[in-house]
């Protein structure tokens, strides 16, 4: 049994376990998994290109209907249980884990969906707080479960949407669609190309022999989340200016690399090294695809370096941390390419390795980032994974 069908059927059968105990009966069970962004950060709200993978680190719902209008949940994660009544979902975060749930349940309400009540068990695989997506995986599995239960079909693509409204309006999260868009749509062994403006994509193929090996810094600092919205700012501030020479732009994914140079003089410096990383990041994008649509590694890998000083350099969200780690990785044997991944201020940094350099590079890393930085590393490897589905007794669809 591989690696992904272990976690498929172990994460699986403990979902169905518990649901059992708790109800008697054998549940359906559905599964999303996690994601790690591999290039294009901070593209996202300026209508630009990511480039995401699924992850083999799940979220499972098992699901059983019920006769009356209650959503009955319970959290294997958290050992807590709660109910909600579907006809009165109250709104706005509370910051509890079932923010999430009860979010998914409000926006499929809304929407007109004839939810029937449920029972729920969660149970999550995907590291909270790593950065790899776990609040969409969560999501994605609940709107799989609670719409498969009440016999309602939807496309996949609206089931993204109603989950980022889901974090936007019940979990207090501005986030892009992206995280919720690749649980939906993630593919073995393949990265997906998305545009953030029109939600058309390409999944592209990643080497058989590569792997996506996760590194966290086990540091954030304080200040991320004021340094996001100034960057935000930024982007903002600098759309403005050169509209007034690209009247026709709407962010800053309409500027091509010779425009902004055109116009650098009208820009403060700030701002100008701000839209060179969200400009030029586009474009690294694009010539990404182009090297997995041709199978080059090594010119993906580049890429994935001339990201990371990007972020380091233009857009200021790197930190020593980081950049310790990624140095670290650029000098073993058999990596592809490595690079921060997120928000930044800490975090994770997503690396392509060798299948055959995974266990040499797992133990270099844990020892170099602890003995420059006195921190211990975690350190997941995964390939690319399935988008959500449903797990039945002898695998998934």
């Amino acid at each position: 049994m591989d690696l992904t069908t272990k976690r498929k059927t172990l994460g699986a059968e403990r979902a169905r376990e518990i649901f059992s105990e708790l109800h008697g009966n054998r549940p359906r069970v559905f599964r999303a998994p996690g994601r790690v962004n591999l290039i294009g950060e901070h593209t996202d709200y300026n209508d630009g290109f990511v480039m995401p993978a699924a992850i083999e680190f799940y979220t499972f719902a098992a699901v059983g209907s019920r006769a009356d209008r209650k959503l009955s949940v319970y959290s294997d994660n958290f050992g807590e249980a709660v109910e909600f009544d579907l006809d009165r979902i109250e709104s706005g975060p509370t910051g509890h884990w079932s923010d999430y749930v009860r979010g998914v349940a409000g926006v499929l309400l809304s929407k007109g969906t004839k939810l029937r009540g449920a029972n729920l068990v969660l149970r999550g695989e995907v590291p909270i707080g790593a950065g790899l997506s776990s609040s969409a995986a969560l999501e994605v599995a609940v709107a799989n479960a609670l719409l498969a239960s009440s016999g309602v079909e939807m496309d996949r693509a609206e089931i993204a949407r109603v989950c980022q409204k889901a974090e936007h309006e019940y979990a207090g999260t501005l986030c892009g669609i992206m995280d919720q868009f690749i649980s939906c749509f993630g593919r073995q062994q393949h990265a997906l190309m998305l545009d953030c403006r029109s939600l058309s994509y390409q999944l592209l193929p990643l080497d058989d022999n590569a792997r996506l090996v996760i590194c966290n810094t086990n540091v954030k600092h304080e200040l991320a989340g004021g340094e996001y919205n100034l960057r935000r700012a930024s982007c903002e501030d600098g759309v403005r200016i050169l509209r007034k020479h690209l009247p026709k732009i709407r962010a800053l994914r309409d500027v091509t690399p010779y425009e902004l140079e055109q116009f650098a003089a009208e820009l403060p410096e700030t701002t100008y090294r701000r839209c060179r990383h969200v400009v030029s990041e586009d474009v690294r994008v694009e010539e990404a695809a182009k090297a997995l649509s041709r199978g080059d590694m090594k010119g993906f890998g580049g890429l994935m370096a001339k990201s990371h000083r990007s972020l380091r350099d233009d857009y200021e969200v790197s930190c020593a941390e980081l950049d310790t780690m990624v140095e670290i990785a650029a000098a073993i044997d058999g990596v592809y390419g490595a690079r921060m991944t997120g928000g930044g201020f800490g975090g994770c940094t997503v690396n392509l390795v060798k299948a055959g350099a995974v266990e040499a590079f797992t133990s270099t890393i844990k020892r170099e980032y602890q003995r420059m930085t006195r921190l211990a590393a975690d350190v997941y490897v995964c390939s690319a994974a399935e988008a959500a589905g449903e797990v039945v007794e002898d695998g998934a669809r």
